[in-house]
């Protein structure tokens, strides 16, 4: 069911975050397991991210990538294990910022692209408080950074797919987040528009926020992404492309649900739901 557009808050919508650790990774993870009941989702992960980078997370239908998305935002908990944002529980934390898949929004939802933007400064403001000159400043400049400016009055739901993800990623700007998560944001894109969001995630990147991306697409991750983080329920690879898209790693994570077509690798999975 598409969920109606809705603030980014984190954790019971509170309205403050902790001082990151200044000798302490982005992301740590360490001998990290979620499970569902019976159901493991990420067996004894364990890795290292560092603030900057720009990681393609890539694998199978139900490898994991959602589940690790809500452990980096701090929406679920390790079952055992133990993971960090800056030093401390993902969790306390305001500056990571969720862009979700496409299909799962509600575009119906009667607000502009700038109530849409604004809704990223929701955490700093507090619920039930105005915004003021300062906020309205704030999405005004995350706006002119994704070129959308033009865009700032019209109904959300009248945009293309590659508008609407430029404004999800000015909402996560206008949140000031430093660590930007997007789940497979190119899907249903045209060249055109997936070459547009690109433009504007490495402005993002070079702006020092770190963007880690879920794709179900091999070829762009090696091409686009400095680094990838491949998985399986369990953490199979992560360093640069050509150190991870090995043929070994790629039987490990796919088994026999990879193939080459015309140079161009091929998994026969669909998109996580």
């Amino acid at each position: 069911m598409a969920e109606a557009i809705k603030p980014i808050l984190n954790n019971n919508e509170k309205t403050y975050g902790v001082q990151h650790l200044p000798d302490a990774p982005l992301f740590d993870a360490a001998g990290v397991t979620v499970s569902y009941g019976s159901h493991v989702a990420l067996s004894n992960l364990s890795f290292t991210l560092k603030t900057g980078e720009q990681v393609a997370v890539v694998g199978p239908n139900g490898a994991g990538k959602s589940t690790l998305f809500k452990l980096m935002v701090g929406e679920l908990s390790p079952t055992s294990g133990r993971a960090t944002l800056h030093g401390s529980d993902p969790a306390e934390h305001l500056c990571v910022a969720y862009v979700p898949q496409r299909q799962t929004v509600d575009w119906n939802f009667p607000v502009t692209v700038e109530d849409v933007v604004m809704m990223g400064r929701t955490a700093k403001i507090g619920l039930f408080r105005w915004a003021k000159q300062h906020d309205r400043n704030i999405v005004q400049q995350s706006l002119e950074r994704v070129s959308a400016t033009h865009l700032a009055k019209k109904q959300i739901g009248e945009l293309s797919g590659g508008q609407q993800q430029r404004v999800f990623i000015a909402r996560a700007l206008a949140q000031e987040a430093e660590l930007l998560l997007l789940d497979e944001p190119l899907a249903g894109l045209d060249i055109p528009s997936q070459d547009q969001v690109f433009e504007v995630l490495e402005g993002v990147t070079a702006s020092g926020i770190t963007t880690i991306v879920a794709t179900h697409d091999l070829n762009m991750a090696a091409t686009r992404f400095d680094k990838i983080l491949l998985l399986n329920g369990e953490l199979v690879a992560l360093g640069r492309p050509n150190e991870v898209l090995t043929a070994d790693n790629l039987v490990t994570a796919y088994g026999g649900h990879l193939h080459a077509q015309d140079g161009v690798l091929i998994a026969d999975t669909c998109c996580d739901h």
